[in-house]
């Protein structure tokens, strides 16, 4: 029981130095590191903070876009705002943070790394944003989105637009024709499924994008096609097959 408890401690510190905030109750941020696969942990499962922590990383974000950005309409502020708070950007910081080193996950759940299990990672740095906002408040979850995401806020394609939106337009423009999707593929337990999602277009060649809900896997089929047709310039490490 000592051992246990000097492993989840040493945890704990470690994560606390990556992400630059030592916990006054270090249980919160166990609790956002611990995957619902998990059977029976003593503190509950991430699921909760990262609903917190999603609607907390949205404030902060439009907040920062609002500031900085005095002459985006209303339309370009929502654009920006979607791309800085997707799964890809959470789990973009998430890698950064080398966070998957310490995810506690079920045995049934394996390779947290692997690009398919990103929207993990990314709700884990979600969950890490509300476990800060319970700890120290607002001010110090606002430190920490904007340590990680102020420099995407001003990246060259934070302002691009919604991949399935874009593919629609893109298509109907060249051939005429409306993107239809098909989920080809679902693998994984029923907690944890993994979609893959084929996006077919008359005239062109089809794509597949894989993710945890079918959403987000449109969402990469779209983008492989955008990437591909040079219509979007290719981003490494996208979820894309």
């Amino acid at each position: 029981m000592k051992r246990a408890a000097k492993k989840v401690a040493d945890i704990v510190a470690r994560v606390e130095e990556r992400i630059g905030h030592t916990f006054a109750h270090a249980e919160r941020l166990e609790r956002a590191l611990t995957h619902s696969s998990l059977r029976n942990p003593a503190g509950g499962n991430y699921e909760r903070l990262e609903f917190l922590g999603d609607r907390v990383l949205g404030l902060c974000v439009a907040e920062l876009l609002f500031e900085h950005f005095r002459e985006a309409s209303e339309g370009e502020l929502s654009v920006r705002l979607n791309q800085l708070v997707s799964a890809q950007t959470c789990g973009e910081v998430a890698d950064e943070l080398g966070l998957h080193e310490f995810i506690r996950t079920g045995a049934d759940v394996k390779q947290v790394a692997d690009k398919r299990m990103l929207n993990v990672r990314a709700d884990v740095v979600e969950s890490i944003i509300a476990a800060i906002y319970l700890d120290a408040g607002l001010e110090a979850a606002r430190a920490f989105i904007h340590r990680h995401w102020k420099p995407r806020a001003f990246a060259e394609d934070a302002a691009r637009r919604d991949a399935k939106t874009e593919l629609q337009e893109w298509a109907h423009a060249r051939y005429g024709v409306t993107p239809v999707y098909k989920v080809t593929d679902r693998s994984g337990p029923d907690h944890e499924p993994v979609f893959k999602v084929a996006v077919e277009i008359e005239g062109a060649r089809p794509a597949s994008g894989v993710s945890r809900s079918k959403r987000a896997a449109e969402q990469a089929a779209a983008t492989a096609v955008l990437e591909r047709e040079g219509v979007w310039q290719a981003n490494a490490g996208k979820e894309n097959d």
